[in-house]
């Protein structure tokens, strides 16, 4: 068929329907005005009624006479026959993969951010489509790595390791995530997740060879019995050997107000020292993130 202008677009057509509140009476009030009774449709009950004078009812602009009042038990309703809506909306189902460009979200502005927690993404649940927030699905990749280390040696035993912390600051030292929360040697996670808990200790003998050095990581789950979640020892053969050891240990914290680690070292003999270095680091500790618990 020929247009004149610009052709419509094909859309999906419904009609305007209203549904009465009935009572003892033959007056109502459309929602829409019509020219006459012929452009809409009365139904009372579900049953269709002949519409004109002297039959079921009249119509004319927003005023609809019945012929006979209706009941407050009566179910009633009408359908504008003269007044077609068109809707963009299609039918259940009814959409297509083939209908779908191929453009569909590369043509869309790109976000250009990580998406906010809320932002939802489509997913298909075993062939069901269904739509899931980020906070659901983000997640993975290291989110937090630092080191701290010991910036003054001392001699003997340390249990724990208390005084002397410092987060690296030299030689180009980065940090991503929240620094951790050092008191006393005591230290706190500043999220919850696995931790990877990598403890190094260089220990110098003094006087007495064959004399042994330990590395000590100890873990606490409720803020007060701490317990010894990896040991490693070192022995020195000579007076004034050098020895470097390491212990690691992965940590669920569940909750860093409970969740907490420190350092421990202890020595056969009391001329052990353990190595301590504001510039470098010698006795140190790296606290790595591994993902959500």
């Amino acid at each position: 068929m020929a247009y004149i202008g610009i052709q419509p677009a094909e859309k999906f057509t419904s009609f305007a329907t209203q549904e009465f509140s009935t009572s003892a009476t033959t007056s109502y009030t459309l929602d829409h005005a019509v020219a006459n009774e012929n452009e809409l449709a009365l139904f009372v009950n579900n049953v269709r009624q002949q519409p004109g004078s002297g039959k079921a009812y009249t119509a004319t602009g927003t005023a609809l006479t019945l012929s006979a009042a209706t009941a407050s038990t009566d179910t009633m309703y009408c359908v504008f026959l003269g007044r077609a809506l068109q809707t963009v909306t299609p039918a259940t189902n009814s959409i297509t993969a083939a209908m779908v460009g191929n453009d569909l979200i590369s043509g869309k502005t790109a976000l250009g951010a990580e998406p906010a927690d809320t932002d939802e993404f489509l997913v298909s649940d075993a062939g069901t489509i269904k739509r899931v927030d980020y906070s659901h699905i983000k997640g993975g990749g290291i989110t937090n790595a630092q080191q701290w280390r010991i910036t003054t040696s001392f001699t003997g035993t340390a249990d724990p390791i208390s005084a002397n912390w410092e987060e690296v600051d030299s030689d180009g030292y980065g940090r991503l995530g929240t620094t951790m929360a050092s008191a006393s040697g005591i230290f706190t996670f500043p999220a919850t997740g696995y931790w990877h808990i990598i403890s190094t200790m260089t220990h110098i003998e003094g006087s007495t060879a064959f004399a042994y050095a330990t590395n000590i990581i100890q873990t606490t789950e409720d803020n007060s019995s701490y317990g010894d979640a990896a040991v490693s020892y070192n022995e020195a053969t000579t007076d004034g050997h050098y020895q470097t050891t390491s212990a690691s240990f992965i940590f669920d914290v569940t909750d860093t107000t409970t969740h907490k680690v420190r350092f421990k070292t202890n020595q056969a003999h009391s001329s052990t020292t353990t190595m301590g270095d504001s510039d470098r680091n010698r006795t140190y500790v790296t606290f790595i993130r591994l993902g959500d618990t």
